[in-house]
């Protein structure tokens, strides 16, 4: 049973059988439009947000298995700071302010595809990319939350 996978980055709930779904997976002689409408029901949750998707094709049965996996560090933080998008010069200018109780929850869902051992280096992670996006936490620089966290302020929620 030869297997075919194909992964696609895909806005939640709202893939079409266009590019680069459709191109992709009608060679494969599998009914395209049933797989995007199984895409959009298991990403719907994630609607507003570009989720990875895995679809895996038995090439002889036809049967196909959508796997979904957690949307990027930066797609999270623009839903949880209402934004549309980051700073056009990060550093120069604040888009948008978010908490860290936010960035931890953050952490929380992203850790497993993070290469972080603990809760405390993903969420440095995660706020090395709200520096990036120009993205306040508590009204404070990233930077300089990350050196409170390794002052050790915050190790009673990080534990």
């Amino acid at each position: 049973m030869p297997e075919k996978t194909v992964r696609f980055l895909v806005p939640g709930g709202e893939a079409t059988a266009g590019p680069p779904i459709g191109p992709a997976l009608g060679p494969l002689g599998v009914n395209v439009l049933q797989i995007v409408e199984e895409i959009n029901r298991v990403t719907s949750e994630f609607k507003g947000m570009r989720v990875p998707v895995e679809v895996t094709v038995n090439t002889d049965t036809k049967e196909f298995k959508v796997v979904v996996g957690t949307p990027t560090t930066t797609a999270l933080i623009v839903k949880e700071a209402g934004i549309e998008k980051g700073a056009k010069m990060p550093g120069r200018e604040n888009v948008g302010e978010i908490s860290l109780d936010q960035v931890i929850k953050i952490a929380r869902v992203k850790m497993d595809d993070m290469r972080a051992k603990t809760l405390k280096s993903a969420v440095k992670q995660v706020l090395g990319t709200c520096l990036s996006m120009g993205i306040l936490v508590d009204g404070k620089n990233p930077k300089e939350v990350i050196r409170e966290i390794d002052s050790g302020i915050y190790d009673d929620k990080l534990s």
